[in-house]
């Protein structure tokens, strides 16, 4: 498949080509999303940034969303599923608190006091490195048009065709590599696991 996520993300970067010289910002999901992320801003001569996003999952079901937290207080919500879970406020704000607590956490632990890139009015390119339900990299095209983003592009070596159906309802496009029809590897080639299947 390929040898790395560098590779990866080389071969990613032929298929984003058309967008070199735009007002573009690349944007990795940790951890496996940067090292393709960096070689797609490389080839495209785009600033490079992460994208932290954190999904707010009801109580009784965490991996259904009712929304997703990311940066500087961002916070957009599915009021369908707030509407069919019956959530409580009490309830939506104890889960935000605890995954605003963790977004903290990561963000300085990444950032070390380095400012994000502005999105605003630009085109965001979210960058992950295989993508199987597609629920977290949803959540950050989400925070990104939230964060001022005028266009969304999904972008990943490997997604399946059903899953790459429905991220256009989030996305402007959706660019991958490969699209195989069962739940993808990761970039390195090494199976997605159970776990993070159901977390991406």
């Amino acid at each position: 498949m390929f040898a790395d996520r560098s590779e990866a993300g080389r071969r990613l970067a032929e298929k984003l080509r058309p967008l070199a010289g735009e007002d573009v910002v690349v944007l990795g999901l940790p951890r496996g999303g940067v090292p393709v992320a960096f070689e797609v801003a490389d080839a495209i001569g785009a600033p490079l940034d992460v994208i932290l996003v954190r999904k707010l999952g009801v109580p009784i079901r965490p991996e259904l969303a009712f929304g997703a937290i990311g940066e500087d207080g961002v916070r957009v919500l599915n009021h369908d599923i707030i509407k069919g879970a019956a959530l409580r406020p009490e309830d939506m704000a104890t889960v935000e608190s605890r995954e605003r607590a963790e977004l903290e956490r990561r963000s300085a632990h990444i950032r070390r006091g380095r400012p994000k890139v502005d999105l605003t009015g630009r085109t965001a390119i979210v960058v992950d490195d295989g993508i199987a339900t597609g629920a977290t990299i949803r959540a950050a095209c989400q925070v990104a048009r939230a964060q001022g983003a005028a266009r969304v592009v999904v972008a990943t070596p490997v997604c399946p065709p059903d899953t790459a159906v429905r991220l256009r309802q989030e996305a402007d496009d959706v660019v991958c590599v490969l699209t195989p029809a069962r739940s993808p590897p990761s970039a390195s080639g090494t199976p997605t696991s159970r776990r993070s299947a159901r977390s991406r």
